[in-house]
């Protein structure tokens, strides 16, 4: 018994630092939770105004139509879980600095210096360019999307009637109106696909920079892959955008245009790191 006493002490001694990470990462997991249901209680009893201000590109594309802006509830229990959708999605933005902030605090001990300073710059521009993108559908895409989508409504009304026509005559005339009655279940998820889609769109310079300081891409490949870049964001426009021509070039556009920064930042990375060997002595001029 005395014997096996060191092995089991040094045992637990390998095993304790797992166990604070684990801890550890309880605390932050439970601290980031208690942020996300603040805010989400915060966002649930402002969910009225944020409804109102989604509806903005809805509201004017209609008024532009001298139609008024009006949502239909089909079930009765629509609108409560509309309401418990908002404010997840709005809880999730007011507690995203404190979920970041607890992911880095977990993470950052881990790093070494030169680590931290490479990737705290990646942090910070991920969520910024989240906003960019999020700014950009709700501003650009969703009220072409939208004038698009009410283009097919037509009013109910008799081509070339007169009064002279009589009732079996009219109503072979008649043309049948469509009116737009939008859910506001339908409608909300579909602003929010735009906005969630060219968020993670814009993510594309984020991601490919960092792969690159990872050394997981480099630039020459970035550009012998371009024809494939086209091929995939073609077909990502497809996906995430109505079947409207206009607002597919502008996600090709946008999102190629990324593309082509990324590959930059990418060659940036490149050199400052050749730079930086170079100046070691780990490479020479050839290599470079």
């Amino acid at each position: 018994m005395p014997a096996q006493r060191p092995q089991d002490d040094a045992i637990e001694d390998s095993s304790a630092p797992l166990i604070e990470h684990l801890a550890e990462l309880r605390n932050r997991i439970m601290k980031s939770l208690a942020a996300f249901a603040v805010a989400m209680m915060i966002a649930f009893y402002f969910w009225n105004p944020i409804f109102n201000f989604l509806t903005n590109p809805l509201c004017d594309a209609l008024n532009a139509r001298g139609q008024q802006c009006d949502l239909i509830l089909i079930q009765l229990q629509e609108g409560f879980f509309v309401a418990i959708r908002i404010a997840m999605l709005g809880g999730f933005m007011l507690a995203f600095p404190v979920i970041a902030t607890q992911m880095w605090r977990f993470v950052a001990p881990g790093l070494y210096r030169s680590e931290k300073s490479a990737f705290l710059p990646f942090i910070i521009a991920s969520p910024a360019m989240f906003l960019l993108g999020a700014s950009f559908a709700f501003y650009i895409v969703t009220p072409l999307a939208f004038t698009f989508f009410l283009g097919f409504q037509q009013p109910g009304m008799l081509t070339g009637a007169t009064p002279e026509l009589v009732e079996g005559e009219a109503s072979a005339l008649a043309q049948a109106g469509i009116t737009f009655q939008g859910s506001v279940s339908e409608y909300l998820a579909l602003t929010t696909k735009f906005i969630i889609a060219f968020g993670m769109c814009f993510q594309l310079p984020v991601l490919l920079t960092l792969m690159g300081k990872a050394g997981l891409v480099s630039a020459e490949g970035l550009r012998n892959g371009r024809k494939w870049a086209v091929v995939g964001i073609l077909t990502l426009a497809a996906f995430v955008t109505p079947p409207d021509v206009i607002t597919q070039i502008i996600l090709f556009v946008v999102v190629y245009g990324l593309y082509e920064i990324s590959i930059q930042l990418v060659a940036r990375v490149e050199r400052k790191r050749n730079e930086a060997l170079k100046a070691e002595g780990l490479m020479d001029e050839d290599e470079a």
